[in-house]
């Protein structure tokens, strides 16, 4: 006999916001502030009693709404019900439907997509497993998923493609995890046995290192760049003056510059450290941005199309050609560092803080509350008068 209809439709399933809402015969529809929705049915055990001899009403999950139906989480609900009027518990009567890795995979992927700090982020991790992991064992029920399963996806890319087996092994392993906690697995994750047991080979790390400019050759460099007119240019100049990172340069729009206090503030979305960042800006690379805001865009390295942003191509091919080698915008960063060290004899976290990198512990962290703005602007102050020639007699910081 099929389960009876209730208050709630597919549609209203699927955009319903945060809270419990009811269908009906105790069955629930919960929708988490983070967006992921899941089923349960409340039913009262004949027989049983809380603490204060009233009947025991006890809530049971039933699954994600995005794995179970509104018509499947009906049916099992009045499984339920039925156990319970026999005094029988559902927690230890009822038969529970195994889900695939796949459906695990992407109900995990659903729960966390508001820990990422963008879209991006969620969708990398779900399209690893989707290339390498749905083909092999995506339809397979979660709990037969063993060594040999994992091995079968891990082991013809782990020489090749490490890097990606290695976040795979993560991402795999994670969802087991998640499998587990809920219910739907028992025992060792397969992916910390293979990690113990030492079953794949390994494989040594190769550090990847950006080919960068000469400390030595930024003036001579940055005198080439001056003669040029395009935008890329002025973005690449800009970018060797601030020692940012492309992306943070390349999609800079003009609210975040306050001009007369001379900074520049990337909001925490297109930070690598999830934190915003203020960034000095030394009167070289105000009056390269000052030259740009009669354009009128929205953003202030603006690309061919219009409202758009330079492409981060067209600096790298700009560098490559004027510089006759395979020089990348982001060993920019490594020159101002090497500089910095060598050159200025600036204090580690200082020099550390203009390129946005972490300095020490989580505990001291914590109480450094202060980015060194006043100090961080004399280093780059110094930086952008040796970068464009103009260097003389500064302060030590």
């Amino acid at each position: 006999m099929a389960a009876l209809g209730g208050k709630l439709t597919k549609k209203l399933v699927e955009n319903l916001g945060p809270g419990r809402h009811g269908d009906g015969n105790g069955l629930y529809l919960v929708v988490d502030p983070s967006g992921a929705r899941r089923w349960i049915v409340r039913v009262v055990v004949k027989g049983q009693k809380n603490k204060k001899g009233a009947p025991l009403r006890t809530d049971f999950g039933l699954g994600g709404a995005d794995i179970v139906t509104i018509n499947q989480a009906r049916d099992r609900a009045l499984e339920y019900r039925r156990m319970a009027k026999q005094g029988l518990n559902p927690r230890f009567a009822a038969t529970r439907e195994i889900p695939t890795f796949e459906e695990v995979a992407q109900q995990v992927h659903i729960e966390r997509l508001p820990t990422w700090k963008n879209p991006k982020h969620g969708q990398q991790w779900i399209n690893t497993l989707r290339d390498y992991a749905f083909p092999k064992i995506g339809r397979m029920p979660i709990d037969s998923i063993d060594q040999p399963e994992v091995l079968m996806c891990l082991a013809p890319i782990w020489t090749d493609k490490h890097e990606t087996a290695r976040r795979l092994s993560q991402r795999i392993k994670t969802v087991l995890d998640v499998a587990r906690s809920k219910g739907f697995r028992s025992g060792e994750n397969p992916v910390t046995a293979i990690k113990d047991a030492q079953v794949l080979p390994r494989v040594s790390a190769k550090p990847k290192h950006h080919k960068a400019v000469r400390w030595q050759d930024m003036p001579r460099l940055f005198e080439v760049l001056s003669g040029r007119d395009g935008m890329a240019a002025k973005a690449l100049m800009f970018t060797a003056l601030s020692a940012s990172r492309t992306t943070e340069v390349l999609e800079m729009r003009w609210e975040e510059l306050d001009v007369e206090m001379g900074v520049w503030t990337c909001p925490a979305e297109r930070m690598k450290t999830g934190s915003a960042h203020r960034v000095p800006m030394t009167p070289q690379m105000l009056s390269i941005v000052e030259e740009l805001r009669a354009m009128n865009s929205e953003f202030v390295f603006e690309g061919q199309k219009r409202h758009r942003p330079l492409s981060n191509m067209s600096m790298l091919m700009l560098l490559r050609r004027v510089t006759n080698g395979d020089a990348t915008v982001h060993g920019l960063r490594s020159t101002f560092r090497d500089w910095a060290s060598e050159v200025a004899n600036a204090p580690r976290e200082v020099a550390e803080m203009c390129l946005a990198h972490r300095v020490g512990s989580d505990v001291e962290r914590a109480y450094a509350r202060s980015d060194l703005l006043d100090k961080r602007r004399v280093l780059m102050v110094r930086w952008s008068s040796f970068v464009s020639g103009r260097e003389g007699k500064f302060i030590d910081v």
